[in-house]
């Protein structure tokens, strides 16, 4: 257990509680300000609150700082800290290491006092207090926001600028402890993904018997099947073809809560595993008479966004032509759907994700092996066995990233609250 300050006094604050005895209460309008400068179509850095992640102080992994031309953007200077004004309790914000500019959806704040160091303040807005006290600050139902207007009327705890500096080295230090452990697990994760998919890629195209006679299939990615198995496209198998919409789509009469089909999002597929058992949205009569409806059981694939990622159903479902679907496949569908998972079938059809050039001919066109019934049947089994073992492995590292997470927003609000004494660590 990290000790304690000698001694503490009450802050009068809820969420605060107790503060130690020797550091100050101020205003958050007399530590920083909120320097509204609109960038009026200037060419700099751009940075939109999509690009940065929730709960890590840190961007996206893809983004790459770019030079973009926006016309209502605002201006930040390098030390000031970008906060999430959109869903607080989305925990979005950075600590800006460059001139740029930003979403309105962000609240510029910029240190004007020389009692607070940025990367201080860039650590105090990621206490539970200030969180909370920026979504209780917030207003509307569906999208609610906090103000520059709301916040700066509350007080934060200011220790000395030597205090704040030993705070400053001692997060800095643990994140990159925790960091790095999080980082071991996520690689961790990444070689049981490639074995999940090597299990999976090796049953579907060779069996499961390693003394079987093998022969060439002509087919690039599957190379070498079984003697007594065939490899057929697609569309020798089932017709291949694109789901369709309701337009426009954001017409209210097209939805009904209480509506018997679910209107499946690529959104809804990128957010589930294996099978689609909830969607975020219901048609209604007349909106799922004019999409494509798809039964417990049916398979389809996206096209779109996220390229290539296949979903069983399990509910009545519609879909839009983002994705396509197979109206008289008589295959084991979860078989065709281990395949399309590994995405070794999508090979020379493009990078698998966004980059993917799908479309109904080009899936119909693409060569998959063919066992027989009984065999399809027991690979299926296999695979569902041994998928399942190491997701359960994977579920348990996540679990443990979950907690890694959790620790570090933890230790850093109880820094910089007071609530444990880092001096001299």
């Amino acid at each position: 257990m990290r000790k304690r300050h000698p001694g503490y006094k009450d802050s009068d604050i809820e969420w605060l509680r107790e503060i130690p005895e020797h550091w100050q209460l101020m205003r958050v309008k007399n530590l920083m300000s909120n320097p509204v400068i609109r960038s009026n179509g200037s060419s700099l850095p751009f940075i939109a609150l999509e690009d940065i992640e929730s709960n890590t102080g840190d961007t996206i992994p893809s983004f790459v700082w770019e030079e973009k031309t926006i016309e209502d953007a605002e201006i930040f200077m390098p030390g000031d800290v970008l906060f999430t004004k959109l869903r607080p309790y989305l925990r979005k914000y950075i600590l800006a290491d460059r001139k740029g500019c930003c979403q309105t959806e962000l609240l510029v704040l910029h240190p004007i006092s020389d009692l607070y160091l940025p990367a201080y303040l860039y650590y105090a807005i990621q206490t539970h207090y200030f969180i909370s006290l920026a979504d209780s600050t917030s207003y509307g139902v569906k999208m609610p926001r906090t103000s520059w207007d709301k916040l700066n009327q509350h007080c934060l705890q200011v220790p000395s600028i030597d205090e704040q500096q030993e705070i400053i080295d001692f997060l800095y230090k643990a994140k990159i402890k925790i960091n790095t452990l999080i980082a071991k697990k996520e690689k961790q994760i990444e070689l049981l993904k490639e074995k999940r998919a090597a299990v999976i890629t090796r049953a579907v195209t060779k069996g499961l018997d390693p003394n079987v006679p093998m022969k060439d299939s002509g087919v690039e990615w599957l190379g070498e099947i079984p003697v007594h198995w065939e490899a057929k496209k697609i569309k020798r198998l089932t017709a291949v073809k694109r789901g369709a919409s309701p337009r426009p789509i954001d017409d209210p009469k097209y939805f009904d809560i209480d509506g018997e089909f679910a209107w499946v999002r690529i959104s809804d597929v990128s957010a589930s595993d294996k099978y689609l058992e909830s969607t975020e949205q219901q048609l209604s009569s007349l909106g799922s008479s004019l999409s494509i409806k798809q039964n417990p059981g049916d398979l389809f694939l996206s096209i779109a966004a996220t390229v290539g990622k296949p979903i069983i159903s399990k509910i009545k479902c519609c879909i839009h032509d983002g994705f396509v679907w197979f109206p008289n496949l008589k295959l084991n569908r979860e078989y065709l759907y281990y395949m399309f998972e590994t995405g070794s079938p999508f090979h020379g059809l493009g990078k698998l994700g966004t980059q993917l050039n799908l479309n109904t001919d080009t899936i119909g066109d693409i060569f998959i092996p063919l066992p027989p019934t009984s065999e399809i049947e027991a690979i299926v089994k296999y695979i569902s066995t041994e998928a399942m073992r190491i997701d359960l492995v994977i579920s348990k590292i996540k679990s443990s990233i979950d907690k890694l997470k959790e620790y570090r927003t933890a230790l850093i609000s109880a820094a910089v609250t007071g609530k444990i004494d880092v001096r001299g660590e």
